[in-house]
């Protein structure tokens, strides 16, 4: 029951809440292509919720724009589908979820034109580093709970199933990530990428699906490896 145990059933799955592949294939059909408005309009809608410009740029309805957003969040929670979370706390994992994307920091620079008519324009990123700050006090919590289990059994209690003892280290999780978010998140050193746009074969700009991978990777900052 200790924190370091349960750090590998929870962490490594929160860490890809900002998967998003799926903002790198979306088209546009404008006569004039403006890559710095398309990434910042992909990557707001992605990230924040934000539609508005998407939905300008692209011409696709408000309810396709938001759908976006929120495939994103289905992706993040499909991580946890084998998982021991427990039913009840995936809603609110999720809307935790949404709620720490669209907090991550990013700008969109200057671009550069490339041969072929693509285009690379940079981003500068400040990554949050919400599960790294956040892991001692996890840990501290489940050992703390792992504590209280062991003192009530040893005085003749009974001993919580596997599924009660899952639940109550996700509630935990949940909670220190919660709290945090309250309290004000903290971002590290700025980074810079570049995202390159480009045709695909049909004639349309997207964006390098290994370079919004990328991206995403550097929006949150990894919580420092993996304990055995």
């Amino acid at each position: 029951m200790s924190g370091k145990r349960r750090r590998n059933l929870i962490i490594p799955a929160a860490a890809v809440i900002l998967a998003a592949a799926a903002a790198a294939g979306i088209c546009l059909y404008l006569n004039r292509f403006d890559p710095e408005a398309y990434v910042q309009a992909v990557l707001d809608v992605s990230y924040k919720k934000q539609t508005e410009e998407y939905e300008e740029i692209t011409g696709v309805p408000e309810d396709e724009a938001e759908a976006v957003f929120e495939e994103n969040l289905d992706a993040a929670m499909a991580e946890f589908e084998s998982s021991p979370m427990p039913e009840e706390l995936r809603p609110q994992y999720r809307e935790l979820f949404g709620e720490i994307a669209m907090q991550v920091s990013y700008t969109v620079g200057e671009t550069q034109k490339e041969e072929g008519g693509s285009y690379a324009v940079q981003v500068m990123v400040k990554p949050l580093t919400l599960f790294a700050d956040t892991y001692d006090a996890f840990q501290q919590r489940a050992e703390e709970y792992a504590g209280q289990v062991t003192d009530s059994v040893m005085q003749g209690g009974e001993m919580p199933s596997d599924e009660e003892m899952q639940s109550q280290v996700y509630q935990i999780y949940y909670d220190v990530l919660s709290e945090a978010l309250d309290a004000g998140l903290l971002y590290g050193e700025a980074q810079e990428t570049v995202l390159h746009v480009r045709k695909n074969e049909d004639g349309e700009y997207e964006i390098d699906a290994e370079d919004m991978k990328t991206l995403d990777g550097l929006l949150i900052e990894d919580q420092g490896g993996t304990e055995e």
